[in-house]
């Protein structure tokens, strides 16, 4: 794709202009990934790609989220033309880790209004540039690639120890500790050959369009849930906690979804989970709905307790701060928050990074989308052929380090199954 970037200037120049429908959105990344966070099925897929980019930044502490914004506002006041477009991914915590924002060159938004290309660059963009843009664009393209033979590693620490540490998380919640954590696990995928991060997508995608297909600087996954969508002043979080395997017999899969609807240690990981979003979005929010009973959510290899919560804005606050409200939510951290944060600094034993924290776009009017980046895997190395897949599992009164384990591998199946 053209490159527009220039050096060392502040003003960005924006150029947005309407594209004839292009519903394989995927399809346009390249095999490094650029960037991207997609809905829907393979012939019908909403939500928006990049590549290239303008400008970056990075942030780190307890105020990366605020800090962010302002780095956000100050490159929307200084654009001139139409508004420019970023996408994010945070750290789960304020130390350790780097949270990132990206304003790309070029960005392409399918929703049910249509397709558009946004061009953005530190020079004055002319017809003739932005022509070839489009060209490119609408160039017929196949991503093809063979399936990479994986040797998997083990992550940060043994499955054995990772599963005391679940017991001693039990054991401190039935001593009235706390309510509930959540408590993640890693493992290394080594590749004999670079991974083709669009063709990486494109698989994720195709098993799981329910999903949001993500890649934001190396960070690839699909995510069930949403963290905050917002459109104009209108929010909408799908709250998910509590998981049960899949079946491909179907009596029996609609057997274990009846049995996780009746779980009494799934329901109540699930109630913590709805509590703390809804509090969090009563500060910005009227109207709030939040209903009494969650839906089941099928997924290829799982299934979880679902609740989407709904209401409407009362105040200005763009996408970007409803994430930092709602970060982190009982769904992956657990409850009380500060009590359950210090139990993962003590047991997990493992860095997070920007796993299971607020990942997507924004847009300059505040409006804009992130979900928590879940079922994912870190690119690690620039060569692309190490990724670090990570899964989490939420930790009650009921639970054991034995189901626990097993959850936490159905989880990284969604990875797996689309790296082998």
């Amino acid at each position: 794709m053209t490159s527009l970037a220039a050096d060392q200037e502040s003003i960005l120049y924006v150029r947005t202009t309407e594209l004839p429908d292009i519903p394989h959105l995927l399809q346009l990344l390249p095999a490094e990934g650029g960037l991207a966070w997609v809905n829907g099925s393979a012939t019908n897929q909403m939500g928006i790609v990049g590549w290239g980019e303008v400008t970056r930044s990075t942030f780190n502490g307890p105020e990366r989220f605020s800090r962010a914004q302002r780095w956000w506002s100050q490159q929307c006041s200084n654009s001139t033309g139409d508004e420019p477009i970023a996408f994010a991914s945070f750290a789960f915590d304020k130390d350790p880790g780097t949270s990132v924002l990206v304003i790309p060159e070029v960005a392409i938004t399918r929703s049910k209004t249509g397709t558009k290309l946004t061009v953005t660059s530190n020079s004055a963009i002319s017809d003739s540039q932005l022509s070839g843009i489009v060209s490119e664009i609408n160039r017929p393209r196949v991503v093809t690639q063979g399936i990479n033979n994986v040797t998997w590693l083990p992550g940060s620490r043994p499955v054995s120890e990772w599963q005391s540490a679940v017991d001693t998380a039990v054991a401190r919640i039935n001593s009235g500790e706390l309510d509930k954590v959540v408590l993640a696990r890693d493992i290394v995928a080594k590749l004999d050959e670079p991974i083709h991060l669009g063709a990486l997508l494109i698989r994720l995608n195709e098993s799981f369009p329910e999903c949001w297909t993500f890649c934001v600087d190396g960070l690839v996954g699909a995510t069930p849930e949403l963290l905050i969508r917002r459109e104009g002043e209108h929010v909408t979080s799908r709250v998910l906690a509590g998981t049960m395997r899949r079946s491909r017999d179907t009596d029996r899969d609609g057997q274990l979804a009846a049995e996780l609807l009746d779980s009494d240690k799934d329901q109540e990981e699930h109630v913590y989970a709805v509590e703390s979003v809804a509090a969090a979005l009563a500060t910005h929010c009227t109207d709030l709905s939040v209903p009494k009973s969650p839906f089941i959510l099928r997924l290829a290899n799982v299934q979880h307790l679902a609740t989407d919560v709904t209401g409407e804005l009362v105040d200005a606050a763009p996408a970007l701060a409803l994430a930092a409200s709602l970060h982190p939510t009982a769904a992956v951290c657990g409850t009380p928050t500060e009590r359950a944060s210090q139990v993962i600094r003590e047991l997990e034993g493992m860095d997070r990074g920007r796993y299971s924290a607020p990942i997507g776009w924004l847009a300059a009017n505040g409006d804009g989308e992130f979900g928590i980046a879940l079922r994912c895997a870190l690119v690690e190395t620039s060569d692309r052929k190490t990724l670090r897949l990570f899964a989490g599992c939420g930790i009650v009164s009921g639970s054991t380090g034995e189901s626990e384990v097993a959850e936490s591998q159905a989880k990284f199946a969604a990875m797996k199954s689309a790296l082998e």
